[in-house]
């Protein structure tokens, strides 16, 4: 497929590692990363690595909460690169589901449970934010990282559900499809955005590229 000429910038979703607290609604509940969720992240970059010949990122970009932000810190100083914490990549708000076990939930609030997952654009868990409010303070932050880092290959550590949300935008799908997209631990994904005299084209590059336990897919 042809491409415009002009700066093109790579920007390396990486989803963070297995947390603890087990499966529970962790959005902003700032829990630790396990030691396998920090071995799982590691197998990620080096397999792109191994598969680059070297580390291709000129800078990093985390959310604030902990099972990003201490990764990526680590990885800014192994790597010598600059990293930006930025607030508007954390998770989503799950309100009064937070920290709480994904079954419970489920038993205990079936039909507000059900509704998020079928419209999660307009519905939300009570006393949380929906996607499309994530959306709003995803979409300028994305905007302004790509200016920033114009021409340039970056790696921005983030969420399960803030990759979703950036990703059916990018492609042009229906925020109710977000739920339909696997984004597994530790999992990365590239995307190009082609630039030409200000007009933008985005390009999935490929998806979930290493999986949990650090294989290539």
């Amino acid at each position: 497929m042809s491409m415009m000429n002009g700066p093109v910038t790579t920007i390396d979703l990486l989803r963070h590692g297995q947390c603890e607290g087990g499966e529970i609604y962790r959005g902003s509940t700032d829990v630790p990363l396990t030691d396998l969720g920090w071995s799982q992240m590691k197998a990620s970059l080096g397999a792109e690595t191994e598969l680059a010949g070297r580390a291709p990122w000129n800078a990093i970009v985390s959310s604030p909460l902990q099972r990003c932000r201490l990764f990526a810190e680590a990885q800014s100083e192994q790597l010598k690169v600059s990293a930006e914490i930025n607030e508007a990549f954390r998770e989503m708000h799950f309100g009064d589901w937070e920290g709480r076990e994904l079954k419970e939930v489920w038993q205990a609030d079936r039909e507000k449970v059900t509704q998020f997952y079928a419209d999660p654009g307009e519905q939300s868990p009570p006393n949380g934010e929906s996607m499309n409010a994530v959306k709003a303070r995803l979409l300028p932050a994305w905007d302004e990282l790509v200016e920033a880092q114009r021409g340039k290959h970056v790696l921005l550590v983030q969420h399960g559900g803030t990759i979703r949300i950036l990703l059916s935008h990018l492609l042009k799908m229906p925020i109710s499809a977000v739920t339909r997209l696997d984004i597994p631990y530790a999992s990365l994904s590239r995307i190009q955005v082609f630039d030409a005299q200000g007009a933008v084209f985005p390009r999935l590059v490929f998806l979930n590229r290493a999986i949990a336990d650090g294989t290539l897919v």
